[in-house]
Parts: structure tokens; C-alpha cells; sequence
């Protein structure tokens, strides 16, 4: 999931500090090349992103995207980008038949000392597929035991682990018995966008929510409305779109900044420039109701973390009950489950909610997003397209309706 290639070894553990052999550039110094993971089907989707961003040689691969970037439009697409979950940047890969050989490449192929020290904190994150390491977290261990035992050996102190919220994030991934080590650029998965607060049952993740808006293809041009709207997270991501407001901007900390080749000055200005193109949003453009008034309290709350939010509507309503909308985009993810109850009922309000589109929302398009495919079928219109949207453990479904 990363081109392949080597790193020279860059110590020996019998070196001591004094003596210690300096370490070549990374993988990612040599190639300029990084992975963003992106849920599958909508690699194309994430790769056509990062293309807007700068990224050049995009290779959609399964679960993500290769691409090229200079360290500028490496921090624009940690900053900005909606689509992907994580941003790697390959340290090291080698061949990795046994746990053993991974413990002893690991020690050698990174500057431990550096990038992590015995100050900052780490956790990693590891996957494996096809190989005789079979087990991730074991892979992971071994990977940790490398870090804790090189630093030990320099400085007779360790660092410490913290998976919520570390300094350094790694990611180890071995495929075929070749192991790559890679930075997380972000630091933490890039759907924390950090303005949810709180949620209700079964919450659409940002990243989904953002690919939805994406596929809807509105930017802000027409009236965009989220009748069912939850904790917000449709509305939140729309908005930020028209106000072409950067995904992360609620963070301050980021991956990158651990990176040996890392420009702060160049960061500080960049930021600054990008922050400086958000665009207010007109009153009301964006409005969002829902019949449950916990969900409306919780969405305000939401979205009152985004710094010119107070522009977005939304309303304890049904919505039988909004009035006509017309020549705009719906965007939804209808509630089921516990907030709905019985089965009748659910097939009721997929229903009536297609009599609502088809009757008070001509010459508008929606976009129904359901955690189980075959309710688009309760609509009672035909889609103009499905596609397939994977949140969390759900294999979703997106129907666009185009309402005459």
C-alpha cells in the first residue's frame, strides 16, 4: 500500500550516541510520496480531492489513494481535505518474515531519538494481511518494543504510550511479508473534524457526511436543506463547503509538525493564507429541522463550534410540516432504530417522506443516505443513482432522487 523501496540502515544499536551513524532521508523525503486511506468504494472520490488540493500521480488504490506532494500542499491536504481518514508518510518498508526481523529493522530504519525522544508520547496502529506475522496487535508490540528498546538503551528512559491522544501517531502495515512504517501527517483520524460535542443514535461520520455532500455536487449556489438533520453532521459539513472553510480548522496540533523536515514559519504563513479565503455564508442558505427536540439542541450545539455557524437554520419540526422547497438540494440521513421503533413505523416514514419530496419539493434533488440499503425501496420514487457508502460498520447506501 506503499511504493516499494529501502531505506539504508541508519544505526547499529552498537553505536553509541557519540558515534551514532547518520540516518539517509525517509521514504517520504526520497519519493515525495504519501498514502491517504479513504474508505472503500470512493477511492476515486478521495483521489479526485487531493487532485483539487495539489497532489499530482494520484493512484486510487484499495482503501486509499497514492499521491505525490511538496511539503505545502502536504500540509493543505492535512488541513483541508474532507474525504480521507488518515495521511501517511512512509518512513521505512523492508521484508518482514518473522516477528524477530521486524523487532531488529524497526530498531535500525528509524531515528527513534529523534522523532519521538523520551518527551513525547506515541501509539500506533497497525494492520497485516498475507504474511506469517498474522495478528495486528502482535505486529504492533513488536514495533513498540523497538521504539521503548532503542530509546532505553540511549538515554536509560522510555517513552510513554498514549492511543488517545499521542504526540507521534505511527501506522505499521505489513502486507505479503513486507512491512511499512509510516507517520501519520494528521495525527489522529481526519473524520475528528471537533465540532461534534455530542451525537445522537447511530451518528454519520464527518468523512461520510462530506463524501455525500461531494456527490450531491453543491457548493453553495442553492438552498441546501437536512429535514431529518440529527446531531447536525450533514449541515456542518455543507457549511463549511460554501464558507470554503478548512476541514481541521478547530486543530491546532498536527503530524506533520513532527517531521524532521517540517517548515513552521512556512506552516504559520500558509495557514494563515488559508484561513483568510473563508467566505461568509448567506442567512438561511442552510437550513436543518428534525421532529426530535434533543437532536435539535444537540445539532445547534454542534454547530455552534464553527466560527460563523449562527448563519445555519435549523427548527424542532416534522417534515410534513416545512412548507414547500423548491429549486434546492436535500441532503439526509433518516433516523432508524431505536429513534424510530417498530418496524410499521419505519416503513411509514420512508414513505411518507417520499410523498414530501415528490409533492412539496419540485425542480430540487435528494440525496437519502440509509444505513440499510433496501429502505431507499420505501421511498416510493425511483433513484436516478445509488452508490455505495461505507460508515462505520454499515454498508450504506446514497439514492439520489432528481424531483420534477
Amino acid at each position: 500500500m506503499v511504493p516499494p523501496g529501502r531505506l539504508t540502515p541508519s544505526c547499529n544499536n552498537t553505536h553509541s550516541p557519540s558515534i551514532r551513524a547518520p540516518f539517509v532521508d525517509y521514504l517520504y523525503q526520497e519519493h515525495r510520496t504519501f498514502f491517504a486511506q479513504v474508505a472503500h468504494p470512493i477511492e476515486a472520490l478521495g483521489g479526485a480531492e487531493l487532485e483539487e488540493l495539489g497532489a499530482t500521480d494520484i493512484d486510487p488504490a484499495y482503501r486509499g489513494v497514492m499521491f505525490n506532494a511538496t511539503p505545502e500542499v502536504l500540509r493543505r491536504i492535512v488541513y483541508c481535505a474532507r474525504i480521507p481518514t488518515r495521511v501517511l508518510a512512509p518512513l521505512a518498508t523492508f521484508d518482514c518474515h518473522s516477528d524477530r526481523y521486524l523487532y531488529k529493522r524497526s530498531c535500525e530504519e528509524v531515528d527513534w531519538m529523534s522523532l519521538i525522544g523520551v518527551q513525547k508520547t506515541f501509539a500506533i496502529f497497525a494492520t497485516v494481511s498475507n504474511s506469517r506475522i498474522t495478528h495486528s496487535k502482535y505486529a504492533a508490540l513488536k514495533l513498540k518494543d523497538a521504539i521503548v528498546d532503542t530509546i532505553r538503551k540511549e538515554t536509560g528512559s522510555r517513552p510513554s504510550v498514549d492511543r488517545h491522544n499521542p504526540d507521534v501517531s505511527l501506522n505499521l502495515h505489513v502486507e505479503n511479508n513486507r512491512a511499512t512504517i509510516s507517520l501519520d501527517v494528521a495525527g489522529y483520524s481526519l473524520h475528528r473534524r471537533g465540532y461534534r460535542l455530542d451525537a445522537m443514535e447511530a451518528p454519520l461520520q464527518e468523512t461520510v457526511a462530506a463524501s455525500i455532500i461531494r456527490l450531491s455536487e453543491w457548493g453553495g449556489d442553492s438552498a441546501l436543506l437536512d429535514p431529518m438533520c440529527g446531531s447536525g453532521t450533514l449541515l456542518a459539513e455543507a457549511f463549511m463547503v460554501a464558507a470554503s472553510m478548512p476541514a481541521q480548522i478547530l486543530h491546532e496540533d498536527f503530524g506533520f509538525q513532527q517531521l524532521p523536515d517540517y517548515d513552521a514559519a512556512g506552516w504559520t504563513k500558509q495557514r494563515a493564507s488559508l484561513d483568510a479565503a473563508i467566505t461568509p455564508v448567506p442567512d438561511g442558505l442552510i437550513r436543518g429541522s428534525d421532529i426530535d427536540g434533543d437532536a435539535i439542541t444537540c445539532a445547534r450545539k454542534n454547530l455552534d463550534r464553527l466560527p460563523g455557524s449562527a448563519v445555519i437554520h435549523v427548527e424542532r419540526k416534522d417534515f410534513r410540516h416545512l412548507g414547500d422547497f423548491e429549486n434546492g438540494v436535500i441532503v439526509t440521513n433518516p433516523p432508524y432504530g431505536l429513534r424510530i421503533g417498530k418496524r410499521d413505523a419505519l416503513d411509514e416514514l420512508f414513505k411518507n417522506f417520499g410523498d414530501y419530496l415528490k409533492q412539496r419539493c419540485t425542480h430540487s434533488s435528494a440525496f437519502i443516505y440509509v444505513g440499510k440499503p433496501a429502505l431507499l425501496k420505501k421511498v416510493g420514487l425511483r433513484t436516478s443513482w445509488k452508490k455505495e457508502l461505507v460508515n462505520g460498520a454499515l454498508e450504506g447506501r446514497l439514492g439520489r432522487y432528481d424531483l420534477y
